[in-house]
């Protein structure tokens, strides 16, 4: 295991709870929506709030994902850390979405704190939060 998934473990930042198929899937709907928002709120020239409404779209994605192997997040950074170590080492999810989830976190602390964004990186992190979304549709369903 790896050894900052470790650390989250020990200190209660993700615990290791049953599968649960409805939580997933309430995960997975949240995340639909969140996406569907941030496009709505992109076609209406608001591009603070569709980075943030895209982010959270990836935040219930990865959410699920975690879910799905049996853990459940209490930090946004372990659960980043999760994500890698559950599902990325495990090869059973790309590398690319675990970079572009690190990315968006990123982007969306800074329109959210530092009120930095763009209209090209509202586009970017909504097109990385459906394939993301339909990445991990594909993982749930196996």
């Amino acid at each position: 295991m790896d050894s900052r998934l470790k650390k989250c473990i020990d200190e209660k930042k993700i615990v290791q709870i049953p599968l649960q198929p409805d939580l997933v899937k309430k995960e997975m709907d949240g995340a639909a929506f969140d996406l569907k928002t941030a496009e709505e709120s992109f076609s209406e020239g608001n591009h603070k709030w569709a980075t943030v409404q895209a982010y959270y779209s990836m935040f219930h994605t990865a959410k699920a994902l975690v879910l799905s192997r049996g853990y459940r997040e209490k930090s946004h950074m372990c659960l980043s850390i999760a994500l890698k170590s559950l599902l990325v080492d495990e090869g059973l999810l790309e590398q690319s979405h675990f970079e572009h989830f690190r990315d968006c976190m990123e982007l969306r602390e800074d329109a959210d704190y530092g009120l930095i964004y763009s209209e090209h990186s509202a586009e970017t992190v909504i097109g990385w939060a459906k394939e993301f979304l339909e990445a991990a549709g594909r993982i749930i369903q196996k």
